[in-house]
């Protein structure tokens, strides 16, 4: 969210109940940028206040995470699906009613060692070595949700999703 901020020249960030939230027009439209201020396991309380604010449809939020469950520095977008075990994502779905929305995963799991335990992965720093691959996997996320919102997202899926391999 800081580097669309950035590139989209948009204001500071606002406190506003559970979350913050900035804005940018993009391509003549509005969009609101949010980063939840709860614990990751409560993500859909901020999702559901800032649904509630907008009147928005759950389709028009396109949620970005990361994701131990993709490899490091893999970015998917996808319409739709389940939450992957993923407990923010969980939560979201839970406020929301839906798996209908679209999301943006960003793949933070290291090739090299095994996770044993999840949030404390996810808590601390990533390593030296790590830092130039997920400083190149923001700018490609970062790409993909202005492609998204200036074209459309089976565009930003075609043009940003990883080959099958």
């Amino acid at each position: 969210m800081d580097r669309l901020v950035e590139r989209w020249k948009a204001g500071g960030w606002r406190r506003s109940d559970k979350r913050l939230e900035s804005s940018a027009t993009v391509a003549g439209r509005e969009i609101a940028l949010v980063k939840p201020m709860t614990w990751m396991n409560r993500s859909g309380v901020a999702v559901r206040a800032l649904r509630d604010r907008l009147e928005c449809e759950p389709g028009e939020i396109l949620v970005c995470y990361d994701d131990f469950a993709l490899p490091l520095g893999r970015i998917r977008l996808r319409p739709s699906g389940s939450h992957g075990g993923h407990n923010g994502m969980r939560s979201i779905i839970e406020r929301l009613g839906t798996t209908e929305f679209p999301r943006l995963r960003v793949g933070i799991a290291p090739e090299d060692r095994e996770v044993e335990d999840g949030s404390e992965f996810v808590l601390s720093p990533f390593r030296r070595r790590e830092r130039p691959i997920v400083e190149e996997a923001v700018v490609r996320a970062a790409e993909a949700v202005e492609c998204a919102v200036t074209e459309d997202l089976l565009t930003a899926m075609n043009r940003y999703n990883p080959e099958p391999s």
